[in-house]
């Protein structure tokens, strides 16, 4: 079994890389697991226009990219991997993948939502596409 962490972080997205970042700043060594959609729905997106600190907008998965690279400089380490179950029962809870065991003094679940697709033939060609103005 690999060696108990103070956090283990479920999901990847910008919730999740910004638990990340802050618990590696705090000394408690993060293991974030990203889950099925690695970077959540801004990989999807185009220009992201409402993101502090970028004036003129930033492609999604460049911000993504940004934000798992300033989480990894601070300690988190990020493995891939879905999450198949989950024991809260007793301390430390355990959080298990398909390929691995994990065990943590506190879990924080950022899984964020999915996009709820209409059937359309044009949706997924045009997914990400969106009017950013």
């Amino acid at each position: 079994m690999p060696t108990p962490r103070h956090v283990i972080i479920i999901g990847s997205g910008p919730a999740g890389l910004t638990a990340a970042l802050y618990t590696a700043r705090a000394n408690l060594q993060p293991l974030l697991i990203e889950g099925h959609e690695a970077g959540g729905q801004l990989t999807l997106t185009t220009l992201v226009e409402n993101y502090p600190g970028h004036r003129d907008g930033i492609m999604g998965p460049d911000l993504i990219a940004e934000m798992r690279a300033q989480s990894e400089k601070f300690g988190a380490e990020i493995v891939q991997g879905n999450v198949t179950r989950v024991d809260f029962g007793a301390r430390p809870f355990v959080v298990a993948t398909a390929d691995a065991e994990y065990t943590a003094g506190a879990v924080i679940i950022a899984t964020g939502a999915s996009a709820r697709l209409l059937g359309l033939p044009s949706e997924r060609k045009l997914m990400g596409h969106g009017d950013s103005t």
